[in-house]
């Protein structure tokens, strides 16, 4: 059964165009991280799918039902943003059971739920607590509970992770990808970090400017993506891109290579010259200059290599990506 389908979605704000046509299908229990630069349209399109921003054009359907005048508390979503959105004179069972209350939701099926929720985020002992006196990943989790609570058919997260530091970051998204496996729910999850995306999701989209670039698993974009954009957006290091010229005198043609398969080669295609070294214990990032072009090899263990080296790098052919002049892929 499809949990969300989008057709020919549309948002303008006065003259400008911020969605076009956008059509994505979100299968029951599928995880799904919508990805893509600052100011691209992916949280005004969560924003569009929840009620909060009315669609210009286009059919919004959750489930079987075609939503787009519905209000949001009609739409069957549980939210939950970057900024906590906790109600800072309730404690944490109260503010996970507002909803429900506004419901008018049974003290027996409330009491269930919180409980449930409870266990799955770890808060049982912090329901009498007030938000102020928890950390980021506390209050985070509150917000997750709220979500859960509701029992949703359909939860949108709308980068939850942006305010906290790297180490709760990687538990917290350990915590959701946990949370969507014992659930077995259809999520949506807005992010700008490719890492999020392509740790969480069972199919990413890809947006820019308002359009979708291409949608797949996280696996099939790194391995096939369909143009320059997606190629250099998902991957860290990002894929280096030089002129194929180097390769090929009159070539037009622009080269993508990754940098995990950019490697120390003595007898490899470009000379280069150290610019800079980050040693990071299991892997050595080599960051060089082939003439005006930096790139960067990501090399597996540690290596003798210093700034000011010269050096050669090369690749195997089968890992060369090619371009053309406006970004789509080749071959």
């Amino acid at each position: 059964m499809t949990a969300l389908t989008l057709t020919k979605v549309n948002k303008s704000f006065g003259s400008v165009h911020v969605l076009k046509d956008i059509d994505i299908e979100v299968e029951e229990g599928e995880f799904v991280v919508f990805v893509g630069p600052s100011g691209c349209g992916k949280s005004t399109l969560l924003r569009v799918i929840a009620g909060l921003e009315d669609a210009s054009s286009g059919e919004i359907r959750i489930g079987d039902d075609q939503v787009n005048l519905t209000p949001p508390s009609k739409r069957g979503i549980a939210m939950v943003f970057q900024s906590y959105a906790l109600y800072p004179h309730l404690n944490v069972r109260k503010n996970m059971t507002l909803a429900l209350k506004q419901e008018k939701q049974s003290k027996e099926v409330i009491d269930a739920r919180v409980e449930e929720a409870s266990r799955m985020l770890d808060l049982g002992d912090y329901l009498d607590r007030f938000p102020s006196e928890l950390s980021g990943g506390q209050r985070q989790r509150v917000a997750i509970g709220r979500a859960i609570v509701r029992q949703p058919k359909l939860f949108l997260f709308d980068e939850p992770l942006s305010n906290l530091d790297a180490a709760l970051r990687m538990n917290t998204r350990i915590e959701i990808a946990a949370l969507h496996r014992q659930l077995a729910a259809s999520m949506i999850y807005v992010t700008h970090d490719q890492t999020e995306a392509m740790t969480l999701a069972d199919k990413i989209v890809v947006l820019r400017d308002g359009r979708v670039e291409q949608i797949g698993s996280p696996m099939e974009l790194y391995n096939n993506p369909a143009n320059q954009f997606v190629a250099g957006f998902l991957g860290s290091p990002a894929m280096n891109f030089l002129p194929a010229d180097l390769l090929a005198e009159g070539d037009m043609r622009t080269l993508g290579v990754r940098p995990e398969d950019l490697q120390l080669d003595d007898m490899g295609a470009f000379d280069a010259k150290v610019g800079h070294v980050e040693h990071l214990g299991g892997d050595t990032n080599v960051i060089a200059n082939i003439g005006p072009h930096q790139v960067t090899a990501r090399l597996f263990g540690q290596h003798d290599v210093s700034e000011g080296d010269e050096v050669k790098l090369g690749f195997a052919a089968d890992k060369a990506y090619y371009f053309d002049k406006d970004g789509a892929r080749l071959g």
